[in-house]
């Protein structure tokens, strides 16, 4: 149980860790310092990571790591989405 916190505390601060960065894109509307194939590795490796908390929760073990990759993995794809809507303003 308290791993199960610590997981849920340590992914939450990770993913919610990209919050100030997708503030910072929309509030200047510029990503011309932000690496695509960071980001791309980023989301690759919290994809496969998914795959596998997926599997982790169908044997009814792992929720508190399906959740917070799930998480992690959806503000992923925002910085993606507003990376390429960004990019081609310019």
């Amino acid at each position: 149980m308290i791993f199960d916190l610590f997981q849920i505390t340590g992914g939450v601060i990770l993913a919610f860790g990209w919050i100030p960065q997708i503030i910072q894109i929309l509030r200047t509307k510029s990503v011309e310092d932000l690496n695509r194939r960071t980001f791309w590795s980023l989301f690759t490796g919290i994809g496969l990571m998914e795959v596998y908390a997926i599997k982790l929760g169908i044997d009814g073990v792992g929720y508190a790591f399906l959740f917070t990759n799930t998480l992690s993995l959806i503000l992923m794809i925002i910085i993606l989405i507003l990376i390429a809507r960004f990019r081609q303003k310019n």
